[in-house]
């Protein structure tokens, strides 16, 4: 049985995260931004002097080298994070291994985590290549901790555990560091019971020298891009929002904080003997550790929703732990296994069943429309599917999604009019008849480098994404607006969000309106689809 079920993880982890390879997809919001910092990469661009970004370059490595085998395409970025879901999903495999949790319970809490966590994450997002690197980073850290062997190449373990662990702070510094805080914690508690300091300075002397590795060949502009000289800046830490969040909503974490204390307060009778038992000490540090991660990660970090429920399958093993110490409950046989698979998979239904109900029943039912004002179809229908009327008719529903006719939007759809616009830009005369354009392109259609194609502008006063206040600030904005009114672009794409708050720079626009001519807006690749336009200026 447990060779079965050591099988049936790693097949787990792998088929979750290599099945959305296979599909296509509609466009994603924010992807642009995981394409381009992977695109000048691949061109052999260099971090901080050749662009310059306020988060490290670890989140597009993986990205990059991706592109070097398949090709700079969007899809390729879904290969890249299936790659990253299978290194997730082994981690904590190796984690719950490491700790000696039951082989029944472990499976049990692999499956949580492909369900809950990586199903959801098939485009690579620097909120969740963050967690990977530091689930990497504590594999090893536990594997030092548990293991039996001696001598001085144990030590390669915490090594390595603290080249991942500032991998993911170098990915983002929110995450890392947090993750950082754990794996500390974890070995000063060797430190303070068992006295064994040399682990914790090892790990430290490894995250230090991994730091400067990876920070000193690329120190062009580093400290403006970290916040040293860039006013105004405004930290996303408030311990307002914590609590807030923490007291007015996280209903699983309190939730899993009442449990594991219900269930540590019957199954200590000594703290003296807990406090030495490093196995039963270790799994309670990390288990709190990932839940106090989730309570800060979701207000740091909040796009994309729910990005902090890697929480779960800790929880979720660490009370199956307790609750078979603690009960006369036997995981060694197939009984209990599968009923504890099963109440998994409907716990987690709702994840799945929109695919099952959309694919292979495929029940398309009424829904809310507007055709009810005409008398057609469902006009005399009234359940909770019709009850209300669609008010917003410029929307454009994901049947009406095409996918370009270009390489580097293979497999991704986008709305028919996005589409459309994206073929009049590709046929302008401008951009056919020119081999050296000068493009400033601030808009979502970042692949378009590849196909125009033209080259990107570089410098360590260039920022990778043009979000201000988050990735460019006023010293970027006035350079841009500088360059437009010099008429320095031949062309410009500008994507106009009114609903967002600078997400392209609304003083960009005014100088593209002020100095350029204005030829063609067409739909944004979002939805809603009716709400963000692509506008394409020349020079007058």
């Amino acid at each position: 049985m447990k060779r079965l079920l050591s099988t049936g993880e790693i097949l787990i982890i792998v088929i979750v995260a290599l099945i959305p390879i296979f599909a296509s997809f509609p466009y994603r919001i924010n992807i642009f931004l995981s394409w381009e910092g992977a695109y000048r990469l691949y061109l052999g661009q260099t971090p901080f002097k050749d662009f310059g970004m306020p988060v490290g370059y670890m989140y597009w490595v993986i990205p990059a080298m991706f592109f070097k085998i398949f090709g700079p395409q969007m899809i390729t970025l879904i290969k890249a994070q299936a790659f990253i879901n299978i290194c997730s999903g082994l981690a904590v495999r190796s984690i719950f291994k490491s700790m000696g949790v039951q082989p029944a319970v472990r499976f049990s809490a692999v499956l949580v985590f492909c369900l809950s966590y990586t199903f959801f994450n098939y485009w690579p997002w620097y909120n969740n290549t963050v967690i990977m690197y530091e689930l990497v980073g504590l594999a090893f850290l536990m594997k030092y901790i548990f293991s039996n062997a001696a001598g001085k190449w144990k030590y390669l373990l915490l090594v390595a555990s603290g080249f991942f662990i500032f991998c993911s702070f170098f990915t983002k510094q929110d995450g890392g560091a947090l993750g950082f805080l754990i794996a500390t914690a974890l070995l000063g508690y060797l430190a303070l019971a068992q006295k064994q300091w040399m682990p914790l300075m090892i790990f430290l002397g490894s995250v230090l020298v991994t730091g400067l590795a990876l920070i000193l060949p690329v120190t062009g502009s580093f400290g403006y891009w970290f916040n040293h000289g860039q006013p105004p800046h405004s930290s996303r830490m408030s311990m307002g929002d914590i609590l807030g969040d923490f007291l007015g909503a996280s209903q699983w974490i309190k939730f899993y904080i009442l449990l594991i204390v219900l269930l540590l307060m019957v199954g200590i009778k000594n703290w003296k003997e807990f406090w030495l038992d490093k196995q039963k000490m270790i799994f309670t540090l990390l288990t709190f550790g990932m839940l106090a991660q989730a309570t800060i990660f979701q207000v740091t970090s909040y796009v994309p929703v729910d990005n902090n429920i890697f929480f779960h399958s800790f929880a979720f093993a660490f009370l199956l732990s307790l609750l078979a110490m603690l009960l006369p409950i036997s995981f060694d046989t197939w009984k209990p296994v599968l009923i504890t698979t099963a109440v998994v998979l409907l716990w987690w239904s709702h994840v799945y069943w929109r695919y099952i109900d959309r694919f292979i029943l495929k029940s398309g039912g009424e829904t809310y429309t507007t055709m009810t004002h005409e008398g057609l179809v469902y006009a005399n229908v009234v359940n909770r599917n019709t009850y209300m009327i669609h008010q917003d008719s410029t929307d454009i529903p994901l049947d009406q999604w095409r996918v370009p006719k270009l390489k580097s939007f293979e497999r991704i759809m986008m709305p028919n009019p996005t589409v459309d616009g994206i073929e009049r830009l590709m046929n302008m005369d401008l951009v056919k008849n020119n081999k050296n354009l000068k493009v400033l392109n601030m808009s979502e259609l970042t692949p378009l480098a590849a196909e125009i194609p033209f080259a990107l502008e570089t410098g360590p006063e260039y920022p990778l994404w043009f979000h201000k206040g988050v990735g460019m600030f006023d010293k970027e904005t006035d350079m841009f607006v500088k360059r437009i009114q010099d008429k320095h672009y031949d062309l410009v794409l500008f994507e106009y969000i009114p609903y967002l708050n600078n997400f392209y720079p609304f003083k960009v626009r005014e100088a593209l309106q002020a100095n350029y001519r204005k030829v063609d807006s067409f739909t944004a690749p979002r939805k809603p689809s009716s709400s963000a336009w692509v506008e394409v200026y020349v020079k007058p």
